[in-house]
């Protein structure tokens, strides 16, 4: 029998090309400590996955690294997914990476992957379902930690973008221990109340764990159940939770939920500007093309009887001109009364006529003169500001 003899290219080739059609290394999760990483100027990154028994080559193309949500280091624990293929110029076979994640939070990757799958085939996801946002909300709902930053961030963009639509708290627990079933009874309230236009349901920036109540099944349910339109609002832009995908609109952060919620004042005034112009404009010029015309007639008619078209036209003129400032001007002073009217409403005002409002230290409201007993100091908020205050013992009196 004749010896095969074969390349060493024929041979790597062979060997790939064997790796290549066998699914298990088709599409396989490796857990491992990353060594000798190295990330090239190419954007690509280079690495070696290891454990106490062996080490393995692996790299990940700029465009699977554009899905990372943390810097690689040496010695960090991580689990890639990708396939395992054979470099036939190197002779080496190596882990191509498609996604990788720090190990640890392994299993609630593979449960959220898993809950998302699920709630698709439900259609929970379905754009036939999403609710358009009211333009021009009287109140808005937020579901959310009422001491956290992203309360603090949605009221200072409400303010400043739309101060007359009223801001309804709704204090949730948003991490640990009962925060889905807080966040579910935020959005019941608010659907059982209906006492505001939009819902904003959300939390600042986070882990994984610490988000993890907004890819809890019933947050799902209750956001796709809602009556109200749902602007999710979790963690930062690169953040995707089941809340995310079940809701009306996503937005990136929460201060982006509350300018997606809320129209701008001043874009408001421009636009009516704007609207003024093009009507008075288009008046006139219409108007001017009459004139021409009947200017042009003047041969086929007497003279007087032109004479008294163009009185008559004169005369329709400035009635035109008047009934249509008079109608903008109507509109305006409409306008105004209404946003007066829910400037009146704001919060704010009602501080701004000379009342405060007495914060613990934890910026809960107090609400009982028994809940002075027991601290030596508060803040007062008042319209412009607030001052540290402090109650004098009896015995100082």
């Amino acid at each position: 029998m004749e010896q095969l003899i074969a390349t060493v290219s024929q041979l790597n080739a062979y060997v790939k090309k064997n790796f290549d059609k066998n699914p298990v290394f088709s599409d396989i999760w490796i857990k491992g400590e990353i060594s000798n990483y190295k990330k090239h100027f190419s954007g690509h990154h280079y690495l070696t996955l290891k454990d106490e028994g062996g080490v393995l080559k692996a790299v990940m193309f700029r465009s699977s690294a554009s899905s990372l949500t943390f810097v690689p280091n040496d010695g960090m624990k991580v689990m890639a997914r990708g396939r395992v293929s054979v470099y036939e110029a190197g002779g080496v076979y190596q882990l191509y990476i498609n996604e990788m994640i720090p190990d640890g939070v392994g299993d609630l990757y593979v449960a959220y992957e898993k809950l998302k799958a699920k709630l698709s085939k439900e259609g929970i996801f379905d754009e036939s379902h999403k609710k358009p946002i009211p333009r021009f909300p009287k109140a808005i709902g937020v579901v959310t930690a009422s001491t956290g930053a992203a309360v603090r961030d949605i009221i200072n963009v409400a303010t400043r973008r739309f101060p007359y639509a009223e801001i309804i708290i709704y204090p949730a627990r948003v991490q640990g221990a009962g925060a889905k079933e807080s966040i579910c009874a935020g959005i019941e309230y608010f659907n059982k109340t209906k006492c505001c236009d939009t819902l904003i349901v959300g939390r600042g920036g986070g882990s994984i764990e610490d988000l993890w109540a907004f890819n809890e099944e019933c947050v799902a349910y209750a956001i796709y159940k809602s009556q109200i339109p749902v602007i999710s609002a979790v963690g930062h832009e690169i953040d995707f939770t089941i809340a995310d995908f079940a809701a009306d609109l996503r937005a990136p952060t929460p201060s982006a939920a509350a300018e997606l919620a809320l129209p701008s004042t001043r874009d408001i005034i421009n636009r009516i500007n704007d609207l003024e112009y093009s009507v008075v404009s288009i008046t006139k010029n219409k108007l001017e093309r009459l004139k021409l015309h009947l200017k042009s007639l003047k041969v086929l008619s007497p003279q007087a009887v032109i004479n008294n078209n163009f009185m008559r036209l004169d005369n329709l003129v400035k009635h035109l001109l008047t009934s249509t400032s008079s109608i903008i001007s109507q509109n305006k002073e409409s306008l105004i009364k209404s946003m007066s009217k829910l400037d009146a409403l704001s919060p704010l005002k009602v501080l701004q006529r000379g009342f405060a409002i007495p914060l613990a230290d934890d910026e809960s409201v107090i609400r009982s003169v028994k809940q002075l007993d027991k601290i030596k100091e508060f803040d007062l908020r008042l319209a412009d500001g607030k001052r540290r205050c402090r109650i004098s013992d009896k015995k100082e009196q």
